[in-house]
């Protein structure tokens, strides 16, 4: 495979996924900038070089700049690889908005709905870097701190221009990390957002000690539900067999690495979820999602069950154990029925 060599990129959010990824382009050629809100951060990634908070034991190579100036970012960057959580992502983007590169297509990583407006990452980039920008959505099943040990992965970008979507492909894949293309960002970055969701779900399962028929029966009507309001939302239903879509729903619902399926299987055990995030140094981004999700299903008039019901645990003070009943004593329906339920 070719590597990037001599690109600039530059990589906004200082997480797991962010300093990952400035590990796999620097290791393929491509001179990196790494952008941090947080001095103490930066300081401590320059020291070690590594990052010890989020993705601990995995060097930073030589290739990669930290940086907390937001002004250092490449002006003839190749691109910007964008992987600040949903929730901080528009106030970081309006904080550094004017140093950002214009003419720099944007990569996007960042899986969730932004709370009231409903807007998706690509969406949020847009409206606050100007609608003209161009922006590829990178998802699917990828847990960084396998993949920071080379072990396979597999994930899809997708863009309106083929082009973006390619370079991205080529600055990002390797022999352990191949990265397919799409034309369907809509659907990528739902894909990706809504199975978080599920995933809490999955995790209340395992809580609750129901099985592995429940969970599989779980992820499948999930599935169906996620690609019904994809659908309506104009993406395109294969999208969700794939790897954004049933590749990351089955990583995210199994792995114990996941963060989702981790707050849903406290709360299947009893904890409360303020107790639950108050614990956690990382964003669960499934907790805001539900919110978001339901309000998209209702706009749409598109019926998602499993997701109401996550709704009500996490926000309604509603027992798991009762939304599970409701969920099993639904009316009898065909499977493949549109608007039917699980």
């Amino acid at each position: 495979m070719t590597g990037p060599q001599n690109l600039n990129v530059g990589v906004i959010g200082d997480g797991a996924m962010g300093t990952l990824c400035s590990a796999m382009l620097a290791a393929r050629g491509a001179r990196v900038t790494l952008w941090s809100a947080f001095a103490d951060h930066v300081a401590e990634l320059r020291r070690d070089r590594e990052n010890r908070r989020f993705l601990p034991g995995v060097p930073l190579p030589a290739g990669v700049e930290v940086t907390g100036d937001a002004a250092q970012l490449p002006r003839d960057a190749a691109f910007i690889l964008s992987a600040v959580p949903t929730p901080y992502l528009r106030d970081v983007l309006v904080r550094i908005a004017a140093d950002v590169p214009p003419g720099a297509p944007i990569v996007s990583v960042t899986k969730g709905i932004e709370n009231d407006s409903l807007l998706r990452p690509s969406e949020v980039i847009r409206d606050v870097l100007g609608g003209a920008r161009t922006v590829a959505v990178l998802s699917g099943p990828c847990i960084a701190a396998e993949v920071a040990r080379r072990l396979p992965a597999t994930v899809v970008v997708a863009c309106d221009d083929a082009g973006v979507a390619h370079l991205a492909q080529e600055a990002l894949g390797s022999p352990h990390f191949r990265v397919y293309r799409s034309a369907d960002p809509t659907g990528v970055e739902l894909a990706g957002a809504l199975k978080n969701v599920i995933a809490v779900a999955a995790g209340i399962c395992d809580g609750l000690r129901l099985g592995d028929n429940a969970k599989a029966a779980l992820l499948t009507r999930g599935l169906v539900e996620i690609t019904r309001l994809g659908a309506a939302l104009g993406a395109r239903r294969d999208t969700f067999a794939g790897l954004a879509g049933m590749g990351d729903l089955v990583t995210t619902c199994v792995s114990p690495h996941g963060r989702n399926r981790a707050v849903g299987e406290a709360i299947g055990r009893g904890r409360s979820l303020d107790e639950i995030l108050a614990a956690m140094e990382q964003v669960a981004e499934g907790v805001r999602t539900t919110r978001s999700a339901v309000a998209l299903a209702r706009r749409h008039g598109v019926e998602m069950p499993i997701t109401e019901e996550v709704h009500a645990v996490l926000f309604e003070d509603k027992r798991p154990q009762q939304a599970i009943r409701d969920l099993m004593t639904r009316p009898w329906r065909a499977e493949n029925e549109e608007s039917g339920g699980p």
